[in-house]
């Protein structure tokens, strides 16, 4: 389903039925004022598989078209996009707990190339709950459930992985989002919200409490 927005008329409902569970939707920076990208992470039920796939959508005529797909080795828990860097489109994490970061063609988004990993359990012990890339596409924050926070650096063939946190289990952290290109913020059940600051170690620089 795809929703567009027009401040002078009620929003226009576009609906295309799927076989597969969507577990994510994002949108990819628009190549043409009539053609949209859509990044979407699938699960199939029937095979137990999981993927990420491309599908440009136009409004007239009214379809969605497939474009490239990359093959997830565990269901996807979180993903994410960028707006500025075409050759990262965006990250995914697993339940499993595995990263990995997204990779297009150089002259297309519409095809996923391939990606940079990171295998499971070398930031988190069991499922990764949110991940977001900084606006350059050059790092990656992660939080679990575990209690950890990571961040993921893209270097020019591999990534390469930093704790900055770990409460040992004894927090539990669901979301995460970069606020600048040094400070993010995070959240978590009856944590209130956290503020990071890289450039100032040892955990979080705020904490923002209320009864929400």
């Amino acid at each position: 389903m795809a929703i567009g927005t027009a401040l002078s008329e009620p929003p226009k409902i576009h609906r295309f039925p799927q076989s597969r569970y969507i577990d994510s939707v994002r949108w990819l920076p628009p190549i043409s004022a009539l053609d949209r990208l859509a990044v979407v992470a699938v699960f199939d039920s029937d095979s137990g598989t999981s993927s990420i796939e491309t599908l440009s959508f136009t409004q007239n005529p009214e379809n969605l078209t497939p474009q490239s797909q990359w093959d997830s080795p565990s269901r996807v828990s979180s993903l994410t996009t960028l707006s500025i860097q075409p050759q990262v489109p965006g990250a995914a994490a697993t339940f499993a707990g595995s990263i990995h970061v997204l990779l297009s063609m150089q002259w297309s988004l519409h095809r996923l190339n391939r990606s940079f990993s990171v295998p499971e359990k070398a930031l988190h012990e069991g499922s990764i709950s949110c991940v977001d890339v900084m606006d350059s596409g050059v790092e990656c924050v992660t939080v679990g459930e575990d209690g950890r926070v990571n961040l993921v650096s893209l270097g020019e063939s591999e990534l390469s992985c930093r704790r900055i946190y770990d409460s040992s289990g004894l927090v539990s952290f669901d979301s995460v989002k970069w606020a600048s290109p040094s400070e993010f913020a995070t959240g978590g059940y009856g944590l209130g919200l956290q503020w990071w600051d890289q450039r100032k170690p040892g955990g979080a620089v705020s904490q923002f409490k209320g009864d929400w």
